[in-house]
């Protein structure tokens, strides 16, 4: 017959030590909330205070401390001070076990979860989850904390989601908010609609008009320092980079657009720019503008102007990245003759003029013959302004900016195609045996139908997007033609910069004016 002996337990189940042992087990608390709700036990307060007595009133238990969160989401531990400090004094030695309410107040994101917990196991130190009735050196205790935390990472990805759809449902409905205190030129109406804020307008205005006379960003950001401008945010410190955000940004024109940037991984609330990953929305109309659409649109090109000049762009000058070598092709730069005397004087001329074999036989020029020659070149392009204007409409009615759009939807919708039948090649050849010579044989001719149509959707978006360029300075240069003064008598800065596209300087001394609308002029010199 068998005998049966009973071995009593010999660890008690409060403290986690052995019974028979008089020492007491040190203890914290943690308590988190993610938002400022002062309910019942849920709040910030209710549950440093439960910690406080619930561990003070164990008479197997050392109180050391409770270490708080307040207002932090627990998706991840990266800015959690309080967590980070505890967690701190467990693997040092000050702690042998923390209690916590639940699974998703200590975290909701189940990598960092069982991390933790393993690091504090390595260190024998122990964590009781309250309310899932969880201690972490149980033999159960992993996989049911595996299944909690993922359950909680789950409730994560759910609230994520409905915060984005809500963003999106507001989106699609034409609604959408700011940060009106980093935002310049606008205030938040009664209505909730954008409200011009004057003051800061005159600033927008003034950037605007700045980058038109042909300044840079950086110089534009100096020549605000200089006039004590304060930033969007209240410093004195303009960057270039915030100078370009305003000049690009369409909510100045009356129109938004939204869903500029989209959330990519919920548990690290990373975002990136959408590059067409997302749904947009772009609402026409929406507020009252600053800049007028023909302006913004100006600026736009120019913007992209500068951009295929690339490097060799310069901003220092009105004349600078406009004068062109008709020998080499170079741009002119600025010299300074005679700096050190009376005679000191700044002209123009190309900068490679000296770097090939053959010297450019182009002419050295003095501001005063290029602002001459310029008066000349208007005032003959003036005298037929009429059927320059009409060259232009009729220029402009043969633009047709949406050729390709059937055809550029056809290919992204070819592109969309390929990319799941190439994900499916590859998931049939991961789980079923097969020819690997008939696989790469497939997944090629899958590829290489990608590949052209991206390039042939590359080309279309290209081409549409300087049949777009071109319509928009045609219609500048009409509205700018129509504005400016008949007869020029003197220099003027701003007729140079709005009608001027370049000008090639040549070896028989003539200048040949491109204007905006594609006219030319020549001056001999």
């Amino acid at each position: 017959m068998s005998k049966i002996t009973v071995i009593p337990a010999t660890i008690n189940p409060l403290t986690r030590l052995e019974k028979t042992s008089t020492q007491k087990r040190r203890v914290c608390g943690y308590a988190r909330v993610s938002t400022d709700s002062d309910e019942q036990f849920t709040s910030y307060a209710a549950q440093v205070d439960y910690y406080t007595n619930y561990i003070s009133n164990n008479p197997d238990w050392e109180f050391v401390r409770v270490y708080t969160d307040e207002g932090i989401s627990a998706l991840s531990t990266a800015h959690r001070e309080g967590f980070r400090e505890m967690i701190a004094d467990a693997l040092s030695g000050k702690i042998d076990l923390v209690v916590t309410k639940s699974v998703s107040r200590f975290a909701r994101n189940t990598v960092d979860s069982l991390t933790t917990i393993r690091k504090l196991k390595e260190h024998n130190v122990e964590v009781f989850f309250e309310k899932e009735n969880i201690y972490t050196f149980d033999s159960k205790g992993e996989l049911l904390l595996t299944i909690m935390s993922s359950l909680a990472q789950e409730e994560s990805r759910s609230i994520s989601e409905n915060v984005t759809w809500g963003h999106r449902k507001r989106f699609s409905d034409g609604k959408f908010s700011l940060g009106y205190s980093h935002f310049l030129g606008y205030d938040k109406g009664p209505d909730g609609r954008l409200v011009i804020n004057e003051e800061q307008a005159e600033v927008v205005r003034l950037i605007y008009s700045l980058f038109l006379s042909g300044k840079s960003p950086q110089a534009i950001a100096d020549e605000l320092e200089k006039l004590q401008i304060p930033t969007p945010t209240g410093k004195n410190v303009w960057n270039a980079s915030t100078i370009r955000s305003i000049l690009t940004n369409e909510k100045y024109k009356g129109d938004a657009l939204l869903q500029k940037k989209f959330t990519v991984d919920f548990l690290q609330k990373k975002t990136k720019i959408n590059e067409g990953e997302v749904q947009q929305y772009y609402i026409e109309n929406s507020h009252e503008a600053i800049i007028s659409p023909q302006d913004w649109e100006m600026v736009q090109a120019e913007i992209k102007r500068r951009q295929n000049i690339g490097q060799k762009y310069s901003a220092t000058d009105p004349f600078a990245s406009k004068l062109i070598c008709g020998d080499c092709g170079c741009f002119y730069g600025h010299k300074t003759w005679h700096s050190t005397d009376k005679y000191r004087k700044t002209v123009w001329r190309c900068n490679a003029k000296f770097d090939n074999e053959h010297q450019c036989r182009t002419a050295t020029l003095t501001e005063d013959i290029i602002k001459f020659a310029f008066i000349k070149a208007y005032n003959k392009l003036m005298q037929k302004r009429d059927e320059v204007i009409e060259n232009c409409s009729r220029l402009l009615s043969e633009i047709n900016v949406d050729e390709y759009a059937d055809e550029i939807q056809k290919l992204r919708d070819e592109m969309t195609l390929l990319a799941e039948q190439a994900k499916m090649c590859i998931s049939e050849n991961a789980t079923t045996a097969q020819s690997q010579t008939d696989y790469e044989r497939k997944y090629s001719a899958i590829s290489s139908r990608y590949e052209q149509a991206e390039q042939r959707l590359k080309k279309l978006m290209n081409e549409t997007e300087q049949r777009h360029v071109r319509k928009t300075r045609l219609i500048a240069f009409i509205h700018d033609l129509g504005e400016q003064a008949f007869v020029l008598g003197e220099w003027s800065e701003e007729a140079w910069v709005k009608m001027v596209e370049s000008v090639t300087v040549t070896k028989d001394n003539q200048l040949v004016f491109l204007f905006k609308d594609g006219s030319k002029e020549v001056v001999r010199i």
